[in-house]
């Protein structure tokens, strides 16, 4: 089963690219100045950071609906990092207007490693290319 999709080709400038993704929503993507991109669009460890953090959004409102729990206004950031030694990580923060109790905070972050894209992630992937012609 498929669950997710996306096409991409290429704009005028050296990296700038559209996707597809989906049926029909499109994104632009590029690399940074300092990649010798125009910084048009979002740079690939954006997108994935965006993946993240859109899962994560959605499954903490589905989550918060079901138990019929009212998180007030909050939003989700991420960071793509490497350190001096290459070991890879993302940071996840999540940021709430109104005040959480203890309990509700440990419960969220336990929601948080169990979203989709999270699992995707800590697991790893089998990602296999052919050339098709």
């Amino acid at each position: 089963m498929i669950i997710g999709r996306s096409h991409i080709v290429p704009e005028s400038t050296q990296w700038k690219c559209l996707i597809t993704a989906g049926q029909s929503h499109s994104i632009i993507t590029d690399e940074p100045a300092h990649l010798e991109g125009q910084d048009q669009g979002a740079a690939p460890y954006d997108l994935l950071c965006s993946a993240l953090v859109s899962c994560t959004m959605i499954t903490l409102r589905m989550y918060a609906k079901h138990k019929g729990i009212e998180l007030g206004h909050f939003s989700v950031d991420a960071e793509f990092q490497v350190d001096h030694d290459k070991q890879e990580s993302i940071q996840r923060h999540l940021h709430f207007d109104t005040p959480l109790s203890d309990e509700l905070k440990q419960k969220l972050l336990a929601i948080c490693q169990k979203t989709p894209v999270t699992k995707t992630l800590l697991r790893s992937v089998d990602i296999q290319t052919s050339v098709v012609e």
